[in-house]
């Protein structure tokens, strides 16, 4: 299985509910295509959506979302990379992602020195670093912090020199807890 991210852009604002209802409606094309939902990051404006998936390969996803009635014209395999010691409470409370575009591929490891020398920047500003999704191309990264607010994100970053395309806050859409993956 893999990590499997899906973006969206929407013209009209979607609602948390009709995200979480849309999902839920095409779990048994993912069943099929055994596509599992992680959680989806609506932003609050709701124009911006982020959904993370694991599947067998991203071709299967993009076969099941396409047939589920998705847009998965950026749909990208990835991994997650996790803050060390991170809890399922602690990711909860991730509010902000930051997007990282790149001209040519990066490593992790490049990006998160920059950030581990800007981490007074990070502690300045109350953000704490929880999560990345990183594409296998090298050429994308979404960040999600916990923090008041995007514009403390904000700061954190641009005092830290870190590349940034986009901040925005979200909410977090997650499957029911009694819900279990395909097999």
């Amino acid at each position: 299985m893999i990590d499997v991210i899906l973006e969206r852009g929407f013209d009209r604002p979607l609602e948390p509910w009709l995200v979480r209802s849309l999902t839920e409606a095409a779990l048994p094309c993912f069943d099929l295509h055994r596509i599992c939902w992680h959680e989806s990051l609506l932003a609050r404006d709701g124009r911006r959506l982020v959904c993370h998936f694991q599947a067998p390969d991203a071709e299967s996803a993009r076969i099941g979302l396409r047939q589920a009635g998705a847009d998965v014209s950026s749909l990208w395999g990835g991994s997650v990379i996790d803050a060390p010691g991170l809890g399922s409470s602690e990711l909860a409370a991730a509010n902000v992602i930051v997007e990282r575009h790149f001209a040519a591929p990066v490593t992790f490891e490049a990006i998160q020195a920059l950030e581990d020398a800007g981490g007074a920047c990070l502690q300045n500003h109350r953000v704490r670093f929880l999560r990345t999704f990183f594409s296998l191309d090298r050429r994308r990264m979404f960040c999600l912090y916990q923090a008041p607010d995007a514009e403390s994100v904000r700061l954190a970053q641009y005092q830290a020199g870190m590349p940034v395309t986009r901040i925005w806050t979200f909410q977090r859409i997650a499957p029911a807890v009694n819900s279990t993956p395909p097999t």
